[in-house]
């Protein structure tokens, strides 16, 4: 007599999500803020990384250990691209000390790559959207950095004189938003690179 019994799959989850705005990341309820949990029902799978509450955009969620690690520790220098909505448009001296890393007070970023871009082809309306000052433009930056420190990109917009008003994590490393909507996921193969 044979038994069949189900088998888990020896090879690592990998979960992409398009977190929206408002979201913690986090699967265990805080307050009346809306978590994870509303969007991914899969046991045993964890955010490898985060985005603040108030950014948007590429969430990995894992359920090994170590491929956690590695995504989210800045020595392995998996790059993140984010694209910034800022207030005004950043001159070239503003994206050279973006690209030459600044000294945040408590850090000193590493270079990032830093490019004006027209607004992203298919991008969903913020909800709630962002403030609007009639008289001051708006402008996008997309940035690139091999670390992520809390609220690091709004710190370096900021401090080279252009506030962050929408962040967007566009990749982390090979993996991007790609056909993902807002509270969106898909499961992807492992990039074994």
């Amino acid at each position: 007599m044979c038994l069949s019994y189900p088998v888990r799959s020896l090879m690592p989850r990998l979960i992409l999500f398009n977190k929206p705005y408002g979201v913690l990341c986090q699967f265990s309820p805080e307050g009346t803020h809306t978590t994870l949990k509303d969007f991914i029902a899969i046991p045993d799978v964890y955010p490898a990384g985060r985005l603040d509450t108030d950014s948007e955009g590429l969430l990995i969620l894992t359920d090994d250990g170590a491929l956690q690690h590695r995504i989210s520790d800045p020595k392995h220098k998996l790059p993140k691209t984010y694209w910034a909505q800022v207030e005004g448009v950043p001159d070239q001296a503003a994206l050279d000390q973006l690209r030459n890393g600044l000294d945040l007070g408590d850090f000193v970023t590493r270079p990032a790559e830093a490019r004006l871009i027209a607004e992203p082809e298919g991008l969903w309306p913020r909800v709630p959207p962002i403030r609007v000052r009639q008289h001051i433009p708006t402008s996008w930056l997309e940035l690139t950095i091999a670390e992520g420190k809390n609220r690091q990109v709004r710190r370096m917009t900021a401090k080279v004189g252009y506030p962050t008003l929408r962040l967007i994590r566009y990749a982390i490393g090979a993996y991007t938003l790609d056909g993902l909507a807002p509270g969106v996921w898909r499961e992807e193969l492992i990039d074994a690179t």
